[in-house]
């Protein structure tokens, strides 16, 4: 799956109710994601799936801002670090 694809499930899924919300308190929703990854990455016993659900949740929160900011993050992603790559993107 595409980063593209990904932020487009989310859109699907989500859009109407995240614009409702608004970018200020979905923003507080990402934080707190955040804050349960570094909660997570800091724990001395967690499973691997504990950690992976947490970047799951934080990367679909910050697609949920993008989507409702008209961003579109693999365009961003590359339009910024394709060329500071040594390897380049495609």
């Amino acid at each position: 799956m595409e980063i593209t694809d990904f932020q487009k499930l989310i859109a699907d899924k989500y859009l109407h109710r995240d614009k409702e919300r608004g970018t200020a308190k979905t923003f507080m929703w990402f934080t707190e994601e955040v804050g349960e990854l570094a909660t997570v990455l800091a724990a001395e016993t967690v499973s691997q799936q504990e950690k992976e659900a947490e970047f799951a949740d934080v990367f679909a929160w910050l697609c949920t801002l993008a989507n409702i900011n008209d961003v579109d993050i693999e365009k961003a992603c590359l339009d910024k670090y394709k060329h500071s790559s040594p390897k380049g993107f495609k």
